[in-house]
């Protein structure tokens, strides 16, 4: 597992959010940073400030992601046509981990890339290990025949706390997810807002 992983509460508790949605989370207790002076108040941030929590935000809801991928994500993003933060939002949720997490074939985005990694996920019929391979429109993910019954598969379909989004057609009875389309910023259940287009404005001053 990930150092990530180990101190991913205290992720929320730097933001001050419950950015994954868990109900042990525990900024559901307590609002504020980690440490002895994550009481103290806090004044009015500045838009550099903003931005970069905007950023370690949308980063650290993904899991493991490290700066420099995280930056070639941005980098594309604007090379693309359209709106760079909603491009980036879809070139995040293409990653084959996101997907899934998404699908709801494992419980956490960290348990996913894990999962992913050990070689229990197939794309198109095919085993694929690398947590940040992007998927395209009409692949199907699934997990493996030898990998349905392991408990973490088995627990996280039942999970009532996220639902799966409608750009994936999900069958959880064969544990396959297609990918139906590239979702933007609305169609992707963030339990908290997510800004993309501050993370953009971070990267391009």
């Amino acid at each position: 597992m990930t150092k990530r992983h180990e101190a991913k509460y205290k992720i929320d508790r730097r933001m001050g959010e419950n950015i994954w949605g868990r109900p042990k989370s525990p900024v559901n207790k307590r609002e504020y940073g980690p440490g002895q002076h994550g009481q103290r108040r806090k004044g009015k941030m500045s838009d550099f400030g903003t931005q970069l929590r905007a950023k370690q935000k949308l980063k650290g809801y993904y899991g493991s992601i490290s700066e420099k991928q995280f930056r070639r994500y941005y980098a594309e993003a604007v090379r693309m046509k359209g709106d760079a933060g909603e491009n980036l939002i879809g070139l995040l949720e293409r990653r084959l981990d996101a997907v899934v997490y998404r699908a709801k074939f494992v419980p956490t985005v960290f348990a996913a890339r894990q999962f992913v990694s050990h070689g229990h996920v197939k794309v198109n019929g095919k085993r694929v290990n690398i947590p940040s391979y992007s998927v395209k429109v009409g692949d199907v993910v699934e997990v493996k025949e030898a990998s349905k019954q392991m408990t973490l598969v088995l627990e996280a379909a039942g999970l009532a706390e996220r639902d799966v989004p409608d750009f994936l057609e999900v069958d959880h009875g064969k544990m396959a997810s297609k990918f139906a389309r590239i979702p933007g910023l609305a169609d992707v259940p963030y339990p908290v807002q997510m800004e993309p287009n501050l993370v953009i404005e971070f990267y391009s001053r």
